[in-house]
């Protein structure tokens, strides 16, 4: 061999081992990156799923949305685990880890080697199942969507109104004598584990079922049927009664106790409804395909259904509001409890439809950079508002004392705010964060809503109380 040979040979061997030396710092670099990429993607998707435990609001409408950074960094990941190289912009590499764009005329790329040969995700799109192509084909256009889930919304709000104020009465100091004015036993405490317990079945375990047949009889039946039969408003007005009468100890226990029971409520839903699947399955000869040809059967899938649902509804809507306006009308001088509740109806479907649009807030975060993901902030500020407004109704209510304000502040106080703040939604996102792999943000995020809103009715309702001598 001649020394050009052998240099020549010397090069080779150099630029191979450079080359393996480089391949395989990339590829620590690639398998150290998919390790963060997949640590933080986990971290957001749980975030994200906690707050959306609940409701999403309008962005159900939208099927084909994707999360912020959830397909990039599914994409990532997917190459990296099936052994692919993936060539991304490097701008849009450093957004899904959270730092933000690059400058803008940045147009590098970040390489990730492997075996295969170069995938691109131009060449290689996320794809979704045959179940999710169907279900993003649109029967009806977006206008009609929303007026679809707005008139879901206002029947069954006042219907879980209406549920509400029988619940009440039920075990009442009127016929079964279990809940009262002056306990902590709070009048609404029945309603709210009902709710609880039903959003078990509907909301959790039979949520998918229910979607099958109609996305907006889901919306319907758990962000405004249950959303409206609970309450967090009534629930944290009834602690305020009590505290504006010096009675802090049964105060603090009426929120202890409310919390505990809506909470293991949602459980006892949650158990009894995978039971009842269980028993479906086991009786039935075809398992699971039963309960699909039930849900293929009565699915609402076609314009035809969807416009006979909504004549339906608006006919429905009209029948509600014309007898609620009858009776509130001949029983508006008197300022008693009839008289707030047919009020109360005219009125929820406007805390229904406020509460569905803050909704969206939910699992977004704060910022572009969305932290604070595993926050609800839309059930949030839904509960703390609808609680503050409450309380300062309770003020004008105490300071003027006459049958019109009791009427009209009563009513706003039943359908409005009791239709706007929610327990079922709320106690849905608490479950889901306890059964999260961090359970300590159930626990703040209860905390939070309960001590916020609670210390603002304070400074709106006991502190003028106080300090006015209202009766």
């Amino acid at each position: 061999m001649d020394h050009r040979t052998a240099d020549a040979e010397f090069r080779r061997s150099g630029s191979f081992d450079k080359a393996s030396s480089a391949s395989s710092s990339l590829r620590r670099g690639s398998l150290s990156l998919s390790g963060t990429l997949r640590s933080r993607r986990d971290n957001d998707i749980e975030s994200e799923t906690v707050s959306e435990a609940g409701d999403i609001g309008d962005r159900v409408l939208h099927s084909d949305r994707i999360s912020d950074n959830g397909s990039l960094q599914f994409s990532i990941d997917h190459a990296l685990e099936n052994g692919e190289i993936m060539s991304i912009p490097e701008n849009d590499l450093f957004q899904s880890l959270g730092f933000g764009p690059r400058h803008p005329t940045a147009h590098n790329t970040v390489s990730m080697v492997s075996p295969l040969p170069i995938i691109s995700p131009s060449t290689k799109p996320l794809v979704c199942s045959e179940d999710q192509k169907q279900e993003k084909e649109k029967v009806l256009p977006l206008s009609l969507e929303y007026i679809s889930c707005l008139l879901h919304l206002a029947v069954f709000g006042i219907l879980g109104t209406l549920t509400r104020y029988l619940l009440q009465e039920l075990f009442g100091p009127s016929i079964a004598r279990v809940t009262s004015e002056g306990s902590i036993l709070y009048l609404d405490l029945p309603s709210n584990m009902v709710g609880s317990f039903l959003m078990g079945w509907w909301g959790v375990v039979f949520k998918e079922d229910i979607s099958k047949m109609s996305e907006y009889l889901a919306i319907g039946l758990t962000t405004g049927y249950l959303g409206s039969l609970t309450t967090f408003s009534g629930w944290n007005q009834k602690m305020l009664d009590l505290s504006v009468n010096g009675q802090w100890v049964f105060a603090f226990l009426g929120f202890f106790l409310g919390l505990f029971l809506a909470a293991y409520s949602i459980i006892f839903g949650i158990e009894t409804a995978k039971g009842f699947r269980w028993l479906l399955k086991r009786f039935s000869s075809s398992s699971n395909k039963e309960i699909c040809n039930f849900s293929s059967k009565w699915r609402v899938d076609s314009l035809k259904c969807h416009l006979a649902a909504m004549v339906m509804l608006i006919l429905l809507l009209g029948v509600f509001w014309s007898v609620s306006g009858v009776l509130t009308k001949k029983d508006f001088d008197t300022g008693s409890s009839e008289a707030q509740l047919w009020l109360g109806c005219i009125v929820s479907p406007l805390g229904v439809w406020v509460r569905w649009f803050l909704a969206r807030l939910n699992g977004r975060g704060l910022g572009r950079a969305g932290y604070l993901k595993w926050v609800p902030f839309g059930t949030l500020i839904a509960n703390i508002s609808a609680a503050c407004i409450m309380a300062a109704l309770a003020t004008v209510k105490a300071a003027e004392d006459n049958s019109t304000s009791n009427t009209v502040a009563g009513g706003i106080q039943f359908g409005f705010l009791g239709c706007l703040s929610t327990v079922s939604t709320f106690i849905a996102e608490f479950n889901a964060m306890r059964e999260s792999t961090q359970p300590w943000r159930a626990y703040a995020y209860a905390l939070a809503t309960i001590i916020i809103s609670f210390a603002l009715g304070i400074l709106l309702y006991c502190v003028p109380v106080w300090t006015r001598n209202y009766e």
